[in-house]
Formats: structure tokens, C-alpha cells, sequence
């Protein structure tokens, strides 16, 4: 699924913040996702060469792991802590934002059960 990003960034952000656990970078994010620790992986639609993280929604799918689409590396970065772009990230742990974590991932389910 894909987002506008705003929403997702604030969410990471507020993750970042509160105690939570992210994984950067897509080496780190298919490990994560491969030995089902992620709850949540987030993709950027801007990555050049794409094949960097084609992978990853089917991965997803295949754990029966959320994943969404947002169109900036560099704000993905930006909200995760770092100072470069950054292809993917993935929430291990929502830390203190819990709640509006789980909210967050039942919108994510609904809206892809509508796109059916």
C-alpha cells in the first residue's frame, strides 16, 4: 500500500522517540523480516535502482507482515534519526506508542482489504 507519508513519518518519529526499536536499511530490514521480527516495514518509492527493494513487499507477504510505501527516502531517513536517505525500515518494537501503533497498522489493514 502506498501513503502520502506524512502519517507514517510522524509515526516513526514518535517511535524513534518513545523507547521503540527500528531497523534502517534494507539488509538489516530483510533479516528482520525473514526471522518475523517486523511488525511494520516501511518502503520508499523513490530508491534508484528499484530492484533494491523489490524484494521486500513480496517478503512481507510471504510473513504476513503490514509493509507501506511512502515516497521519500530522504524524509524516511530524516524520521528514523538519520542524517542520509534511507531505502526501508522496519518496527521491531513500538515502544511507548503502542496504541496509536496498532491503529495505524488497522487502518493499514482495512485500506488493503478495500483495494481488493
Amino acid at each position: 500500500m502506498t501513503d502520502n507519508g506524512s502519517e507514517v513519518y510522524e509515526l516513526i518519529e514518535k517511535i524513534v522517540q518513545n523507547k521503540g526499536k527500528i531497523k534502517k536499511g534494507t539488509n538489516e530490514v530483510t533479516k528482520v523480516i525473514e526471522k518475523g521480527l517486523a511488525k511494520l516495514v516501511v518502503i520508499a518509492d523513490d530508491v534508484d535502482p528499484k530492484a533494491i527493494v523489490a524484494h521486500l513487499p513480496l517478503l512481507c507477504a510471504e510473513k504476513g507482515i503490514p509493509s507501506v510505501t511512502v515516497p521519500s527516502k530522504k524524509e524516511l531517513g530524516t524520521s528514523v534519526g538519520l542524517k542520509v536517505s534511507c531505502a526501508s525500515a522496519a518496527v521491531i518494537n513500538e515502544g511507548e506508542v503502542r496504541k496509536e501503533f496498532n491503529e495505524y497498522k488497522q487502518k493499514l489493514a482495512t485500506l488493503k482489504q478495500n483495494e481488493s
